[in-house]
């Protein structure tokens, strides 16, 4: 994650040193390698078999190939390594056969395509959008799976496979054509508002403590969603389309719900024990201001705006870090 985040930095315009290729890897970095490596790394250890474990060190082997400038190398390891997230994904779907899993499945499946392009010599922009259709799928199959509490109905489990089926009818067509982006956003659109419908945040952010953070991080990753899908599906065709299309999914979305599945996910991983703590909202603030920054920038075309959303966002994540340091303890027994 410090890697990418630099490249980020880097590609962003900031005036740091740094090898010729790295900005080139920001986007493959912060999706394969941080968030491919998490995902995978919390589904093997929910399996607790030992092969699929190939995935997550094959991402995070990638990543080292990367900031190496071996790209073909880090293309055919980040291959291998999502196919073998597909067979633990459906190991668990065999097992545990319900509408999530199966999402699950055709989420890892949409990893799996962008990792085969990308492969095949396919540039990032051309395969992001499949990337960006799998983390929206597991994000949201993971979110369909606590939604069992409020008990959706027939027709609602319908509208969401349909909200992603256009999703991955966006994936297919791309970032880079005008229909590709109209119809991922609106997949992003009907995806958020699903999620704002049925979501258990709804419920949990009237309480206090932690439920209420949880709740507030992905009602505000939702609210990303809408909006990024929104500017999609206008028809905004800026020199910084791609750029808005990325990080509103990215850094909007995906970073906010990763904050707010911090406190569960982590423990599980690593067997440490972390305590909410209210200061934790300082660093969710500092987010998605970071993102308010890119997004305006973005519309707007003002490069100071653009810059500056990027050192936030590595506070941010550094901030948030830091506060979990602090009330950590380590399992013990």
């Amino acid at each position: 994650m410090a890697a990418g985040l630099y490249a980020g930095l880097v590609r962003l315009g900031l005036p740091l040193p740094a090898a010729a290729a790295l900005p080139g890897v920001h986007g493959p970095l912060m999706i394969l390698g941080v968030f491919g490596t998490l995902i995978s790394l919390e589904r093997a250890v929910a399996i607790g078999l030992a092969w699929p474990y190939g995935a997550p060190a094959g991402f995070a082997i990638s990543a080292l190939l990367m900031l190496v400038d071996a790209s073909d190398a880090a293309t055919f390891v980040s291959l291998g390594a999502s196919v073998t997230f597909l067979a633990a994904t459906a190991w668990i779907a065999r097992r545990q056969p319900a509408l999530f899993t199966l999402v699950l499945v055709a989420a890892a499946a949409m990893l799996v395509v962008g990792c085969l392009g990308w492969w095949l010599g396919s540039a990032v922009s051309d395969v992001a959008a499949w990337w960006l259709g799998f983390l929206v799928a597991t994000i949201a199959a993971e979110r369909l799976e606590l939604s069992r509490i409020i008990r959706p109905g027939r027709l609602s489990q319908w509208l969401f496979l349909l909200s992603l089926a256009i999703v991955a009818a966006g994936a297919a067509l791309g970032l880079q054509l005008p229909e590709g982006r109209v119809l991922l956003g609106a997949g992003l659109i009907a995806v958020a508002a699903w999620l704002a419908r049925y979501d258990l945040a709804m419920r949990t952010v009237r309480l206090s403590g932690q439920p209420r953070f949880m709740a507030v991080s992905m009602l505000a990753g939702y609210a990303w969603l809408a909006v990024t899908g929104t500017i999609l599906v206008s028809g905004w065709a800026g020199p910084f389309s791609y750029d808005l299309s990325l990080h509103g999914v990215l850094i909007g979305f995906v970073l906010s719900m990763v904050f707010g599945h911090a406190l569960i996910i982590f423990p599980a991983i690593a067997g440490v024990t972390l305590t909410y703590r209210p200061a934790l909202y300082l660093p969710l603030a500092v987010l998605h201001l970071s993102v308010t920054l890119r997004i305006v920038g973005n519309l707007l075309e003002l490069e100071a705006l653009r810059i500056s959303s990027g050192p936030l966002t590595a506070l941010a994540l550094l901030g948030f870090a830091l506060t979990l340091v602090v009330g950590r303890r380590v399992r013990t027994g």
